[in-house]
This record gives C-alpha cells, sequence and structure tokens, in this order.
C-alpha cells in the first residue's frame, strides 16, 4: 500500500479515534480492551505516538521508553492527544525518505516501517474508542451476528494491509506464541477482496504465503474489513465465516494477541 494512503488513514484515524473519547468519556469502559477506560486508551495511544515520532524526527538508532502521560485528566487529556496525533504526522510527512532509525520489525526501509506501523496501531485503537462509544454493542466483542458494519469504515486495500502486517510480520517473528506440535495449515480468505493467505503453523514462528494452493485444516473467511477486525481481536472469530477443524480456529484466538 502507497505510504501516502497510509498517512492519510493515520491522519483520519487518529482524528476519529479523539472524536470517539471526547464524546464516550474518559471513565467509559473499552469493551474491546476489558482492562482498559477510555482514559487508558488515548494514553497508550498518545504516548506510542509521541514515541514514534520521537524516534523518527531525531533519526534515534536505539530504542527508547514511552514518554509519561499528562498528569491533568479530562479535555486536556485528549487534547495532549490530538496535539501528538499531529506531529507524528506532521514528522512522518516531512521525513526524509532515506531516514535511518531503530525499528522492531524486517522493512523495506525505516520510514515505510514507521507509517505503517502507526497506521494500523492508530486505526485498531480507533475501533477501541469507537467501541466504547457504542457501549459494547452491536460493534463490539459479542455474538455471531457482529461484523464492522457497527465502526467507521476501513478500506479494503488498507485492511488487506493490516492483515499482512500482522499473519507476515508480527506473527512471522520469534516472539508469535501461534504454534502447534503437528504441523497445521489456517487460510484466511476475503470474500470481497479476493485476497487470500495460507498460514503454515508448526513448533515454530508461523510462515504466511499470500496463496490459496494445498488443502487447509481450518479456514477463516469474510469480508476483509471483518477479517483485520477479528484477526486483530476487536471482532470474536465467529463473526466470520469458518470451515475445518475449529480447534485451530481457537488456537489462534487464545495465542495470537499482541502485546
Amino acid at each position: 500500500m502507497d505510504t501516502s494512503d497510509l498517512i492519510t488513514a493515520l491522519d483520519r484515524d487518529g482524528q476519529l479515534l479523539a472524536e470517539a473519547a471526547a464524546r464516550a468519556g474518559l471513565d467509559t469502559p473499552v469493551p474491546t480492551c476489558p482492562e482498559w477506560r477510555v482514559r487508558e486508551l488515548v494514553t497508550h495511544t498518545g504516548a506510542v505516538h509521541r514515541w514514534a515520532a520521537r524516534i523518527v524526527g531525531e533519526s534515534l538508532t536505539e530504542p527508547i521508553g514511552l514518554p509519561a502521560a499528562p498528569e491533568g485528566d479530562g479535555p486536556e487529556l485528549v487534547e495532549w492527544f490530538r496535539e501528538g496525533h499531529r506531529q507524528l504526522v506532521k514528522t512522518l510527512t516531512t521525513a526524509e525518505p532515506d531516514l535511518r532509525c531503530w525499528t522492531f520489525m524486517p522493512a523495506p526501509s525505516p520510514l515505510s516501517f514507521w507509517i505503517r506501523r502507526q497506521a494500523h496501531e492508530t486505526a485498531v485503537h480507533r475501533v477501541d474508542a469507537e467501541a466504547a462509544l457504542d457501549g459494547g454493542g452491536a460493534s463490539a466483542a459479542g455474538s455471531s451476528s457482529d461484523s464492522s458494519a457497527g465502526f467507521s469504515p476501513i478500506d479494503a486495500e488498507f485492511a488487506a494491509d493490516g492483515v499482512e502486517e500482522l499473519l507476515v510480520k508480527f506473527h512471522g517473528g520469534e516472539r508469535s506464541r501461534v504454534r502447534t506440535d503437528t504441523p497445521r495449515t489456517l487460510r484466511v480468505r476475503a470474500t470481497d477482496s479476493g485476497a487470500v493467505w495460507t498460514v503454515r503453523l508448526s513448533d515454530g514462528p508461523p510462515r504466511t504465503e499470500r496463496t490459496a494452493e494445498g488443502p487447509a485444516d481450518c479456514e477463516l473467511a469474510g469480508p476483509v474489513s471483518d477479517l483485520y477486525l477479528a484477526l486483530w481481536n476487536r471482532l470474536p472469530l465467529d463473526a466470520l465465516g469458518s470451515t475445518g477443524d475449529a480447534s485451530l480456529a481457537r488456537l489462534w484466538r487464545e495465542r495470537s494477541v499482541i502485546g
């Protein structure tokens, strides 16, 4: 996906997150992150934005800690988030393409890594803010009738890019906990865009290919925006169509959470 389109998505989703958080109120529970209220959601995402902006803006080559949130509470916390989000968008937009800085996953370039990662970080947490605003209704982690229709629209190309990042980058690394003693194959199929991923599971890190070749033990299927939200644990897996061995879908659900 083009980096300019990812920055546009980052800009939009950050604004939507702030709007939803302000309307929901800082004390409102976040159904998609049961341990959080909106306050923690805003604080976390705002800190991540400032963290990424500093790494890119200062061309840091070593990791740093997340900055502290302001002591104030209420509207000023949402404004603190807005300021950090604007700074991140500006920093990523004006950074030199040949920037060299620290990253935590392989990518074509450090700048493309940070643009992509922050776009999807913000999109997923925007969904969290909208789930809080919705009050945990049809768009949150409830019944099998759930779908992404309750959230602001997610562009199909953007959603496919986020599925790709999750399956190939996050779960292609040694830290992935999605492992099986016996080799298994999970297929992920977008029923609207035609994108298909085949995830080969073993006692090592999963290996994902953009292919529909070969048999699969389990297949998860649905609109690509629903795949995006379900695989990022913002919709229940039973919001998707599933065929084959249901235990493999449960294994994914239980072990695929990204910390």
